[in-house]
């Protein structure tokens, strides 16, 4: 199977919705359970796009089947961290689409001047946690009962990675 990644544009954002929806419904992997209205979604995509944000989408014969993204955070004191986020529709799954997301998604934040990316993962997860771990994200934490689908909770796993180690003068790790 041959699969393309390009940056998102305008004319793929309704691909973008349904690949979104799809895996949300899922119910397993995203922090939501679907995906926002289409407007919103609109809306997202294009503020992303006019502020440089690193949007990436998973194209297999012109459909979109995955994407990866990381979001700056908007605030002055964590201005050099973004948020990584992904998705990859299910019959897609297992053929690499997802890490050559993150590589590319990676490549384009490394240039940006941002140095630290974070991310959560469901506990369950492993085959993502798996992934992530190979490109050097390490686990920082544990948020107990982090997500609550159905009544039943589940453990989110926090993971960072440093693109670029910074000037610290105190360096310690606790």
């Amino acid at each position: 199977m041959s699969y393309t990644i390009i940056p998102t544009t305008e004319e793929y954002i309704d691909g973008f919705w349904v690949a979104l929806d799809n895996v949300a419904r899922e119910r397993q992997y995203l922090s939501f359970l679907e995906a926002p209205p289409l407007e919103k979604c609109y809306n997202f995509v294009r503020e992303n796009i006019k502020k440089g944000s690193f949007h990436f989408l998973a194209l297999v014969d012109d459909k979109v089947v995955g994407w990866c993204d990381v979001m700056r955070i908007d605030r002055p004191l964590h201005a050099h961290c973004g948020t990584l986020g992904i998705g990859v529709v299910k019959e897609y799954r297992g053929q690499g689409i997802g890490a050559a997301l993150i590589q590319t998604t990676l490549e384009k934040t490394q240039s940006s001047g941002l140095t630290r990316v974070e991310l959560t993962v469901r506990e369950k997860n492993t085959r993502a946690l798996e992934l992530y771990k190979k490109f050097g994200f390490c686990v920082e934490g544990v948020k107990r009962n982090g997500v609550r689908v159905d009544g039943v909770y589940e453990n989110l796993i926090c993971m960072g990675l440093l693109l670029k180690e910074p000037n610290v003068k105190n360096k310690s790790h606790y």
